[in-house]
């Protein structure tokens, strides 16, 4: 177990950061770092968010103007589907970079790449202008906007963790957390201010707003990005690394060391990443996806009751994500997702049959827990310990992919999976079977997974 107290003294790596911070300049560049780590996920997550809806409401009728309401609506969210698919090859390609020629470039990369896809999309000419080079360019832009965004969260996590002083990382890391959730609450403002227009002036140019509009927090975080300085942690490894490569000149070695461990040792760090990601990410997308769906579909609830409820949620993640980020730092980062990952199973089948009242009064209270656990606070944790759970050398590389992969295998899948158990079953307990059963994957994984709070991030081997 690598824990810190203030009767432990600093080592080199962590005295790099805690240094840096006692220097005016030093705290002008944590809090500039600080913020626009905070902006480029904010742009993630609107991003998606944005896409998310206008494919629910208007690509059906820009793009595929053609083909019946339900394939538009599929082929809208086929589309969507492909930043998804990128995501995971943009963690490997920036992660890589990043590991190997520092985290500021990837930053810089990233924000360029989304902010200008993400523009990119309000300018494609409609289906009745170019035919079927509509949708082929929407699919283009989605897959280059997802290259992005594979790495910026991880990115953003590792430049926050490496920056703050070793007693706050909890806290400071979950400010990653809190940029998801500005990033959902923004989208859902530009657009309901976006529907407001009539039908054509929609369909013609207004949808194009929320997507042009995007390219100014884009600039805001890339000129910031641009001025920040590379974190205490890379300099120290780029530094000690270029001491290395020295010697080993001098004495005529430039043979590497190989690893000789097994191949589950060597990625047993990566694995529990995933295991800790599906207990976070499938309750995550079912709580603020399918659960949303389920109530104004199939229960027929008037659609503004789990509006409200999604918005009162977005609104409290601002105190909660950052007092989860603030328990670990605390109490400890295992035994606080511990307990998270526990309270989603309890919630899963009390909370389907609360939602089977459609007394609204019950309703919103229902959703909301059901996202405050899975989709802010278990997320808020999360961000410091993946950080920690690595080792220097390929930190960047290991974490975003593993954060990738554990999300294509359960929230990239969970609301489809849930919906083909209600149309099969005809009823809601597969469905909490299978809440329950992937947050009980993260929560069997931190008995895997050791305390890493106040690890020492120079260290170049993974905490396991």
């Amino acid at each position: 177990m690598n824990t810190h107290s203030s009767s432990v003294p600093l080592t080199d790596g962590q005295q790099a950061a805690q240094e840096r911070m006692e220097t005016p300049e030093g705290r002008r560049e944590f809090w500039r770092a600080t913020f626009s780590c905070w902006l480029g996920t904010t742009m993630e997550y609107a991003d998606f968010a944005l896409y998310g809806l206008a494919a629910g409401i208007i690509f059906g009728d820009v793009f595929f103007p053609q083909a019946t309401p339900v394939m538009a609506l599929l082929s809208s969210f086929a589309a969507y589907s492909v930043g998804f698919i990128a995501r995971p090859i943009g963690a490997l390609l920036f992660g890589w970079i990043g590991d190997r020629h520092g985290r500021k470039i990837v930053m810089v990369i990233t924000i360029g790449l989304m902010g200008f896809s993400t523009m990119l999309i309000g300018l494609i000419p409609s289906y009745a202008q170019i035919g079927v080079w509509a949708p082929v360019c929407l699919v283009i832009l989605r897959f280059t906007q997802g290259l992005g965004a594979g790495a910026e969260l991880s990115g953003g996590t590792v430049m926050l963790g490496e920056y703050a002083p070793v007693k706050r990382r909890g806290l400071v890391s979950s400010i990653i957390a809190l940029g998801s959730n500005s990033g959902t609450l923004l989208a859902s403002l530009v657009w309901l201010v976006v529907l407001q227009m009539d039908k054509d002036a929609l369909l013609s140019w207004g949808w194009r707003i929320p997507f042009l509009s995007s390219i100014l927090i884009a600039a805001t975080a890339l000129f910031i990005r641009r001025h920040i300085r590379e974190t205490p942690v890379f300099e120290r490894q780029k530094a000690l690394l270029k001491a290395e490569r020295e010697k080993s000149l001098r004495r005529g070695q430039a043979m590497k060391q190989q690893d000789t461990r097994s191949f589950w040792r060597r990625t047993r760090a990566f694995w529990t990443m995933v295991g800790l990601r599906i207990g976070e990410n499938g309750p995550s997308y079912l709580a603020q996806g399918f659960i949303i769906g389920y109530v104004a579909r199939v229960l027929m609830v008037d659609k503004s009751v789990p509006t409200v409820a999604v918005f009162i949620a977005s609104i409290l993640g601002f105190a909660i994500i950052p007092l989860a980020g603030w328990l670990s730092d605390r109490f400890g980062r295992r035994i606080i997702y511990r307990w998270f990952c526990l309270l989603l199973i309890l919630y899963a089948f009390p909370a389907f049959m609360l939602l089977d009242s459609r007394e609204p009064w019950i309703v919103i209270p229902t959703i909301i827990t059901g996202m405050g656990l899975a989709s802010l606070g278990i997320f808020g944790v999360q961000a410091a310990w993946g950080v920690e759970l690595f080792g220097v050398t390929n930190r960047y590389t290991k974490m975003a992919f593993a954060k990738e992969l554990g999300s294509i295998m359960s929230g990239g899948t969970a609301p489809l999976v849930a919906s083909a158990l209600l149309s099969f079953y005809g009823h809601w307990w597969p469905i909490a079977v299978y809440f329950s059963l992937m947050a009980a994957i993260g929560l069997v994984t931190t008995f895997f997974a050791p305390e890493t709070r106040g690890r020492d991030l120079n260290l170049p081997e993974d905490a396991i």
